[in-house]
């Protein structure tokens, strides 16, 4: 029992090494498995490299337990081969399984491989070239380096490295103008200890021109002159010469404007032909602020500017070069000169109130109205009416003055709420060969007033007798007169001395005053007073003979006042001291 267990049990052998590549010829032995037994057994072997993949690499002598190998293995391809090992009695029950491994031994028959048989790429980009070697690691086959075996074209003031790990760099400058690109022809190559191989690739280099050029202003076009108030022309076009690659960020131009405190003006680059194209925008300019403007205008790259110069040559380390990123832009002067056009003359105020009394006689004065010309050459302004529906008004062309033609009437269809509305305009003379240029509408909002209910203008004088020269004289409040056109006004105080003891006073509508005329009474109170009689003007009868003063009974003020007129004026004929009469 002890004896079967031990002959059921799976073994594992020494392992057997393989070289791969083994140039033959084949078979050729590689070993024999040897176990001890006391009678007769056959051996069979089964897995990798028999009836497994890779198949064919080996085979086993079933009565002496030879292996021999028929054909070359490929270490890339399979680096262990597993295997089983059967020992079969003669009525083919199984004796003993075993186990076998056997090595596939590396050679140097790979040389190190580059990832690509060609590299392209552009200096401004960082990149790193990597090699690697399909050997296995660690043993001298698979330990290589790089060289750059040639530079194409070979600039002195470029020289390209490559350290261990496949980075290639370059000191010194690059100059886009010199060389635009270099070819480099790399290799790596292994270490074996018999036989060193080696595989080499191409990497191209394309040198990316950068802003190691400023651009100038080389020249410009253009007439130099815009006309005032307008927007839009272009008056100026300035050239821009630069020597880095054409449409490319270093040569592409920006233009920047000095001195422009109305932002009257922007540059705009054309994209075709890279010139500055100054414009006059959104801020007209005006001639009577300055005849000329003086712009400085400065040009620079989209891409920054940078400058590279070797200044000393090492044999190992970094080269000295001296870089710059800072540059002064090249600027120029212009001038633009601002055409004088005609300005319309301005209003000084574009709506007017005027008060005009209703049937007021032809020639009233309305009012003045005032215009200023900002065009100093153009200073001939004169005044037309624009529109006047009624037609009841002139205006003096020069003066400005505006009078009646007509007799107004408030109940004209033209009159709205009380108010006819004229408008007139200032014209200017013009230039040579230029029309008039009108200004306005001016707006003038004439207010009628109605002449039913309305006070009109009066003048009332009235003399009478001297208390002095009288007994028992009495003072008598004749008549207190208000007239304004505004519900809140001051009184102007008048002065009651002198022989004149009815103040007389003459107001114009529009007028904002408030005058209040009376005499004062210097006795007692005149509750039982009695009218004189006397005659009317015009009467026959003797002055002494005095008939009553009465008022009509009519409502309006205006009929009152000139029915008392001549009754007054026969009055004053009759109380007219003596001293002072003729």
């Amino acid at each position: 029992s002890e004896l079967l267990s031990r002959h059921r049990r799976t073994w594992i052998i020494d392992s057997f090494t393989i070289e791969e590549g083994h140039p033959g010829p084949f078979p050729y032995e590689l070993g024999t498995i040897s176990i001890e037994r006391d009678h007769r057994v056959y051996f069979d072997l089964y897995g990798e490299g028999v009836d497994e993949d890779p198949k064919g690499v080996l085979s086993i002598d079933k009565e002496s337990g030879i292996l021999s190998i028929h054909r070359p293995v490929d270490y890339e391809e399979k680096r262990l081969l597993k295997l089983s090992f059967e020992a079969r009695k003669a009525d083919l029950s199984i004796e003993t399984k075993l186990g076998i491994e056997i090595s596939i031994l590396d050679i140097n028959d790979n040389p190190p491989r580059f990832q690509m048989d060609l590299y392209e790429i552009r200096i401004d980009e960082e990149n790193t070239q990597v090699a690697y070697d399909r050997d296995e690691a660690g043993t001298p086959n698979s330990t290589f380096h790089y060289e750059i075996k040639s530079v194409s074209p070979n600039t002195p003031d470029t020289e390209f490295f490559i350290n261990e790990f496949g980075t290639i760099s370059f000191k010194g400058c690059l100059d886009h103008e010199v060389a635009e690109m270099f070819t480099i022809l790399v290799e790596a190559k292994d270490h074996g200890e018999i036989v060193s191989l080696s595989s080499s690739t191409t990497v191209i280099i394309h040198v990316q021109d950068g802003n190691n050029h400023l651009p100038i202003i080389s020249g410009q076009t253009g007439t130099g002159r815009v006309k005032e108030d307008e927007t839009g022309s272009s008056p100026l076009r300035l050239h821009a010469t630069d020597k880095d690659t054409l449409n490319s960020p270093a040569w592409r131009a920006r233009f920047t404007i000095q001195g422009d405190e109305g932002e009257h003006f922007k540059v705009e680059t054309d994209s075709d032909t890279n010139d500055g194209i100054l414009t006059v925008v959104k801020q007209p300019l005006d001639f009577e602020e300055g005849v000329q403007r003086e712009l400085s205008i400065s040009v620079e790259n989209e891409a920054p500017y940078f400058f590279c110069k070797v200044k000393e040559r090492t044999s190992s380390g970094l080269w000295t070069v001296g870089t710059s990123k800072v540059a002064e832009p090249h600027s120029v002067k212009v001038i633009i000169t601002v055409e004088d056009i005609n300005d319309p003359p301005v209003f000084s105020v574009t709506v007017k109130e005027a008060m005009l009394e209703e049937n007021a006689p032809i020639g009233t004065w309305v009012e003045r109205v005032t215009a200023v010309d900002p065009d100093s050459s153009h200073a001939k302004d004169f005044y037309k009416i624009g529109s006047d529906p009624a037609g009841w008004v002139a205006v003096d062309p020069h003066a400005g003055d505006i009078t009646t033609v007509k007799t107004p009437d408030r109940e004209s269809p033209h009159v709205v709420n009380g108010v006819y509305t004229i408008l007139l305009h200032a014209v200017d003379n013009g230039l040579v060969k230029e029309p008039g240029v009108y200004a306005g509408p001016h707006t003038i909002d004439m207010k009628i007033s109605d002449l039913q209910g309305e006070y009109g203008v009066y003048n009332l004088s009235v003399t009478v007798c001297d208390c002095s020269a009288m007994a028992n004289c009495r003072t008598l409040l004749l008549m207190a007169v208000t007239i304004s056109c505004k519900k809140q006004f001051t009184a102007v105080q008048t002065d009651s001395s002198g022989e004149t003891l009815l103040i007389s006073n003459t107001e114009k509508p529009g007028t904002d005053c408030k005058r209040l005329s009376s005499l004062q009474k210097t006795e007692d109170e005149l509750l039982d007073y009695e009218p004189h009689l006397y005659a009317e003007e015009g009467d026959s009868d003797h002055l002494s003979e005095l008939e009553s003063i009465t008022v009509p009974d009519e409502d309006s003020l205006q009929k009152t006042l000139e029915y008392l007129g001549p009754k007054f004026r026969q009055l004053a004929s009759i109380c007219k001291p003596p001293h002072i009469q003729n």
